[in-house]
This record gives C-alpha cells, sequence and structure tokens, in this order.
C-alpha cells in the first residue's frame, strides 16, 4: 500500500472568477475541454500510487459532488477507503457555526476524526485549482531525504502578489514567508505540502487550542517548524480570476504545453462521459481549436475550445473563444474573445466582442 494519503481543499474564495463560481466552487471549473480543474491534483495523486483521497468542501459544492460521484472514475471507489467527500459545513454546523470555515485549520478540525483514521504516515495537502501533472513520488521522496517536517511544492515563475512566497537558503530550507507583496520575489507556493500523518494531527488539535484556524499565517508564517521546498520547474496554473482561466485556457493551444500537462507517463484523468463523435460539416471550418465529444460545428471556428455538446451554426464566427458545455451560436452570430458558461444561447446576428485581456463572460443558461 502506498505511504501517502491525499487532502484536496475545495472551497470558495474570495477571487475575480465572478459569474464562473455562481454555480460551483473553484475545482468544479470545467477546463480543457472534458476536464474540471480538481481533475488535475486528483490525478497527480492517482499517479502517485495514492489510493485514499479525502475532499474537504463547503459552499455551492454540488457540481463537485456530481463530477466526483464515487471516484470510480479515477479508480477510488472502494469498499474501504478511496474516495471520502467530506462537508465540512455539516461537520462545523454540529459545533455551532454557520457551516463555513475560515480557514483550513478549522475545516481539518471539522472533519478531525477522518484525519486521525489516516492509514498512510505521510499526508499530501493540495488545493483544488492548480493546474499541473506533478510526480508526487519525488516530492515524497525529496521530503525524505530532506529530513524536514514539511516539504512545500514551489516554482520559480513569480505571479501575482496576492501569492503566498518563499525565500530559501542554498540548502532549500524555507527561511521566510510572505503573502500580499507589493514585489513579489523568491518561490511562488503551490498549495501542495507533504507531512507525516502525526504532526498534521498535532498542528490541527494546537491550533484549534489557541484559536487559529489559517495553515499560511499560523503554520507556515508562524515559524517553529523546519520547512523545505520542492522547486517545480514544469509547468503549472493558478486559476483565480476570469482573466488568467482565459490565458492559462489559451495556453493550451500551444502543442509544447499541452503534450507537458497532458504526458503519457502520468494521465490526467476525467469523468466518463458518453457523447457521440463531433461533426464538422464540409462548408465549416476548425483551425487551430481543442474540441470536446458531441460538438456540431457547421460555421467557422479559429483559436478556440469548444466543450461537449457545444453547437455553432452555418454562418456563425467564433474566435478566441471559450464556450462550456450545451452552448449555441446560432446563424450569422460573431464571437471574438467570449468565455461562454454552460447552456448559453447566442442568437441570429448578434455580435459579442471582447479583448484577450478582459474577455466576455456570459452567465450559466443566458440568451443574448
Amino acid at each position: 500500500m502506498n505511504n501517502m494519503h491525499g487532502i484536496i481543499f475545495s472551497y470558495e474564495k474570495q477571487t475575480g472568477l465572478r459569474e464562473l463560481l455562481e454555480h460551483r466552487v473553484h475545482g468544479s471549473i470545467p477546463f480543457a475541454t472534458n476536464y474540471r480543474v480538481v481533475d488535475f491534483m486528483l490525478s497527480n495523486m492517482v499517479n502517485a500510487g495514492i489510493r485514499d483521497v479525502g475532499v474537504i468542501m463547503h459552499g455551492k459544492c454540488q457540481s463537485m459532488l456530481d463530477h466526483l460521484g464515487t471516484g470510480k472514475s479515477w479508480d477510488l471507489s472502494r469498499n474501504y477507503g478511496g474516495l471520502t467527500l467530506l462537508p465540512a459545513f455539516a461537520y462545523a454546523e454540529r459545533r455551532g457555526s454557520d457551516g463555513r470555515f475560515q480557514g483550513k485549520m478549522e475545516a481539518l478540525a471539522c472533519v478531525l476524526d477522518y484525519v486521525r483514521r489516516i492509514r498512510q504516515d505521510y499526508v499530501v495537502l493540495a488545493d483544488s485549482d492548480v493546474v499541473i501533472n506533478l510526480p508526487l513520488q519525488e516530492v515524497l521522496q525529496s521530503h525524505i531525504e530532506s529530513g524536514a517536517q514539511m516539504t512545500a511544492v514551489c516554482t520559480d515563475v513569480l505571479g501575482e502578489g496576492n501569492d503566498t512566497y518563499f525565500q530559501m537558503d542554498e540548502k532549500g530550507r524555507i527561511t521566510d514567508t510572505t503573502y500580499q507583496v507589493y514585489t513579489p520575489s523568491g518561490y511562488r507556493c503551490l498549495n501542495v505540502f507533504i507531512l507525516s500523518k502525526e504532526l498534521l494531527v498535532n498542528l490541527v488539535t494546537d491550533c484549534m487550542a489557541h484559536n487559529r484556524y489559517s495553515f499560511r499565517r499560523h503554520v507556515l508564517q508562524q515559524g517553529g517548524l523546519d520547512l523545505h521546498g520542492f522547486v517545480w520547474k514544469g509547468y503549472s496554473a493558478h486559476i483565480n480570476t476570469v482573466e488568467s482561466y482565459y490565458q492559462r485556457s489559451m495556453e493550451l493551444l500551444n502543442p509544447e504545453i499541452r503534450a507537458e500537462l497532458f504526458c503519457a507517463e502520468r494521465p490526467i484523468l476525467a469523468k466518463e462521459n458518453e457523447s457521440p463523435s463531433t461533426y464538422i460539416d464540409p462548408t465549416g471550418t476548425c483551425v487551430n481549436s481543442l474540441i470536446g465529444d458531441g460538438c456540431d460545428i457547421q460555421g467557422d471556428v479559429k483559436n478556440c475550445i469548444l466543450f461537449r455538446g457545444v453547437r455553432v451554426e452555418k454562418g456563425a464566427s467564433v474566435e478566441g473563444c471559450i464556450l462550456f458545455k450545451g452552448t449555441v451560436v446560432k446563424k450569422g452570430a460573431q464571437l471574438r474573445h467570449v468565455i461562454a458558461d454552460k447552456y448559453v444561447t447566442v442568437s441570429e446576428n448578434v455580435q459579442l466582442v471582447g479583448s484577450e485581456s478582459y474577455p466576455m463572460l456570459l452567465a450559466r443558461g443566458s440568451t443574448v
């Protein structure tokens, strides 16, 4: 049995994803035609041999519950262990709160009985909104060799100031943790951590005894722990704004990035579907695009990402767009740099134009 246990946090955050979170949490946002964002971290764990994964949720988690189901698509449907869905709000209500948790430590405290029953020696803590294909076995090996109490996965590619950043010495020890800095420097945290189960239980119980709830502030920045950094040199994407979602999605049109993210050695698994093949009409065009199953393309599609069941009628033109499941673009319509959530209908001869830096976003089920 593998010596790691996975815990994924899926919850509402204060971000700029706007209408994309109206009916879902971060991890269940559709991505790359056939996937949800959580599929990447879940696949990372399965590819590393992890057979027990708990997903801690609160907020609009119905979409996540529907997507994960029993975990069969990831070979996590088991009589003992496997995938465990942990709606932390249900546990929190028993403790007299309003069903929301203030931070990861409080969320872990809500499911402390589950944490104590973990069979493995090591626990991987990860967020559900990171797109990455990470060899977690290598991270575990690095953690063991370092002798540190906790290992944090990070990257030298800087991001926004509201990310967490580490300063490290020449031996890979983390010497400082900063957040919301004006000028980011150092290594950006990817919110993937490995530590022992014993240490995790001790940290949770200590934080609750002192009314501390934030993992970043009360664990990473508090001091007293021997922290080690694992620097990931490959591709990673943090989805936290509409603009970042659009840009990270459009990057997949680059074959090199696509090949790295969807490498054969560590396949990204997704929920099974039974959609028919996509139809492209001889009079239509489809250029440099990613197309999901079950689409009907009779118009012109260029530099787009289309999810399952999208229909582009004759005379319609879409360019630089991301169209979610069931979207219909009727004849004569023209779309440029548009993100359409599920089941959107764009009426005949409508023109919608956004920009690469600020794409237009259409809410789920709307008609324009």
